[in-house]
């Protein structure tokens, strides 16, 4: 059994004159992302591995949650920065399938789209939640049934949770 955990970074700013790529996390981005890291936690949803944008902002996403994770291997990957889900989908395939739990922090459409398309069972009502919208901070948990991550594919997966923001009680995220 695999398990994916693909979060949305958490709420940025846009100042102006900051390239896309630069946009720090807004303040409620902030606070959003050290909740997602102690839900995370108290779950016991520690990833092997982390696959995270090289954009400032999910960076600082992944800079907030992983205290809270202990020590978690990281990777800053150039290939999910304003991916669509094919392009994360590649992604994901390459991993080595000793790391039988990845996170992957990115970014929308992309994180949405793959979460949508790997998601093919699982329970209805957050199938339902994660479809309608995926806000900053959210998180999908999609599980395989497979042995390796090139397995991996469109409807494959089991959703076993969509936690956004509000769900852990903080109403100042999108």
């Amino acid at each position: 059994m695999l398990r994916l955990l693909l979060l949305r970074h958490a709420k940025a700013s846009s100042p102006q004159g900051v390239l896309d790529i630069d946009r720090p996390l807004a303040k409620r981005g902030r606070e959003a992302a050290a909740r997602m890291g102690v839900y995370l936690r108290s779950e016991g949803l520690i990833p092997d591995l982390a696959l995270v944008s090289p954009s400032l902002r999910t960076r600082e996403t992944w800079d907030l949650v992983q205290p809270a994770l202990g020590k978690v291997e990281v990777e800053f990957h150039p290939g999910l920065y304003a991916a669509y889900a094919l392009q994360l989908l590649a992604v994901v395939q390459q991993t080595e399938p000793e790391n039988s739990s990845l996170m992957v922090v990115c970014h929308n459409p992309g994180c949405e789209e793959l979460a949508t398309l790997l998601a093919g069972h699982g329970k209805r009502e957050a199938q339902i939640r994660m479809r309608h919208k995926y806000p900053t901070t959210a998180l999908a948990v999609i599980d395989f049934d497979i042995e390796t991550w090139d397995e991996v594919a469109f409807g494959g997966g089991t959703l076993d949770r969509f936690v956004t923001p509000q769900d852990l009680g903080f109403d100042g995220d999108d």
